[in-house]
């Protein structure tokens, strides 16, 4: 396994569902999964496994002191009910296992961060046991070291998506945007969405008129001539569009509040999630931007300020109130496949009317009611 930390997949599917399960893990850049190598069937794939069986790329040994496979990475593992059990992880640790399975049935941090200190110099990788994905994300920020993997069992696929944020691996396709239009629309409610975190320069949000394409929306840690700089907030947009959550569905902004969680990318799309601390709506003048990528055309309605800023290609920002027709910007787009209540679905035609002056876009959509 890699030296980074790792979301290990156990399949909750049966056989006949895993042939479709196992490719879209692979798409989401899963690499191992808890599963007898058997059961991967015929079908060539890249994807490591980890099991009692010892054709597992890792094998678990089902006691101390079972004979080791020769040239496997091996380990144990273990249900933690007690400071006697911690003691006993590192002890049978120390005879030369490669990684050990923490199990903590009454699950609390406390063992956890015990074993992660103890463990953390002799070099045995630890993975725990996971029910949710709010435990995927405890395990892996605990004393900010983590454990080197979580083992999560699931059938949804969007439930990996959401995890794969919380590993701070998970990333989207970004792309140039061409900037078509750029028009003065008056006043309207846009919202503010303060973070709980230290927003690092190049990232922000993705926010659009339209849930299949996003603009990369900077956050406030370059200020201006008039205004402090305000590292940990993004100014989104207009109430009625759409930002991407970590489980992959989109919410409208004014649905944003305090404790909802968000996603944090940078240009290259590599994204990360973040606690909302406050989520301020206040009446603004604002701009309506539009832009294409290829056949796709989307917009944005965003505050009229020179502090709301989007990303080029190249990194630099430019303020909306400096942007120009032709320049290009950073964004997320994808073949429309629409929303309802955020999540995905495909079977429903729609007409969204752009612009009353040009053609009518048609695409098979359901937005979000």
């Amino acid at each position: 396994m890699n030296k980074t930390r790792e979301l290990i997949i156990l399949p909750k599917v049966n056989q006949a569902k895993l042939e479709k399960f196992l490719p879209q893990l692979e798409e989401e850049g899963i690499k191992t999964v808890y599963l007898d190598p058997k059961k991967l069937g015929k079908k060539k794939t890249k994807l490591q496994t980890i099991s009692t069986s010892n054709s597992s790329n890792y094998v678990v040994l089902e006691k101390e002191g079972a004979v080791k496979p020769k040239g496997k990475k091996v380990g144990i593992k273990f249900e933690v009910l007690s400071n006697t059990d911690i003691e006993n992880v590192l002890s049978i640790s120390k005879k030369g296992l490669d990684f050990v399975i923490i199990e903590v049935k009454d699950w609390k941090i406390i063992p956890l961060e015990n074993i992660i200190a103890k463990l953390h110099k002799i070099h045995t990788k630890i993975f725990a046991i996971a029910r949710n994905t709010k435990e995927v994300r405890k395990m892996f920020s605990i004393l900010e070291v983590g454990v080197d993997g979580v083992i999560f069992s699931t059938s949804s696929i969007n439930e990996v998506k959401e995890a794969m944020v919380y590993l701070g691996t998970r990333s989207f396709e970004m792309k140039q945007a061409k900037i078509i239009e750029i028009k003065e629309v008056g006043d309207g409610e846009r919202v503010c969405v303060d973070t709980a975190s230290m927003l690092h320069k190049g990232e922000g949000m993705l926010i659009g008129n339209r849930s299949n394409f996003l603009f990369l929306v900077h956050n406030e840690s370059v200020g201006s001539s008039f205004t402090s700089p305000r590292p940990f907030r993004v100014n989104a947009g207009a109430v009625h569009c759409y930002t991407l959550s970590p489980d992959g569905t989109t919410n409208y902004l004014s649905e944003v509040e305090t404790g909802s969680e968000v996603l944090i990318l940078n240009s290259k799309g590599e994204a990360r999630r973040a606690t909302v601390g406050r989520a301020k709506i206040e009446r603004r003048p604002m701009l309506m931007i539009k832009a294409s990528i290829g056949n796709e055309i989307g917009g944005i309605i965003a505050q009229d300020a020179e502090t709301i800023r989007f990303v080029k290609p190249n990194g630099q920002l430019v303020s909306v109130t400096h942007l120009k027709k032709g320049d290009t910007v950073m964004a997320h787009s994808k073949p429309a496949t629409g929303r309802h209540f955020g999540m995905e679905v495909s079977d429903e035609y729609i007409l969204e009317k752009w612009n009353t002056k040009r053609a009518y876009q048609l695409e098979r959509t359901h937005q979000k009611k």
